[in-house]
């Protein structure tokens, strides 16, 4: 995602009292989809996505210069929410995740594991018995695992 697009819209959501946690691009043209997942201490409901919604809309409407046609979408992380930078990592280790690289770390491409330490390039993931270093730059896709007990 743009870096200014985040520099645009993370003090919006900051003054709303939210944590803007991802934004993700998806489609084009006609089909264009900005999802934004903001977060709080206290959760996330329908009415504070629909309060941020019609902030950043509005500030999407005047940046916008040539009229783009897009669909906002505004949610919660949610209970396997997506794990992109050092930060994100660093809140949730001892936690489950899940990792997909772009090239393969010694074979594999998939990882689930339990997050044991982050340093600002890379996550060290303990699947099983064996502990991994996944660099931040080459991981596709990377969310936290819920665990659900009985």
């Amino acid at each position: 995602m743009s870096q200014r697009l985040i520099t645009l819209l993370e003090p919006i959501v900051e003054d709303l009292g939210y944590t803007l946690w991802y934004l993700e691009s998806v489609g084009g043209g006609r089909n264009a989809m900005l999802r934004i997942y903001i977060d709080s201490p206290n959760g996330i409901d329908l009415e504070d996505c629909e309060k941020v919604s019609h902030e950043v809309g509005a500030a999407l409407d005047v940046d916008d210069e040539g009229g783009a046609g897009y669909t906002l979408e505004v949610s919660s992380p949610g209970l396997d929410r997506p794990l992109v930078s050092a930060g994100h990592f660093r809140q949730f280790i001892g936690e489950r995740a899940r990792v997909r690289m772009f090239a393969p770390v010694a074979g594999h491409r998939k990882f689930a594991g339990v997050i044991e330490s982050v340093s600002d390039t890379s996550v060290d993931l303990r699947c099983d018995d064996q502990t991994y270093q996944l660099p931040l730059g080459d991981m596709a896709k990377a969310s936290l695992e819920p665990v659900f007990e009985d």
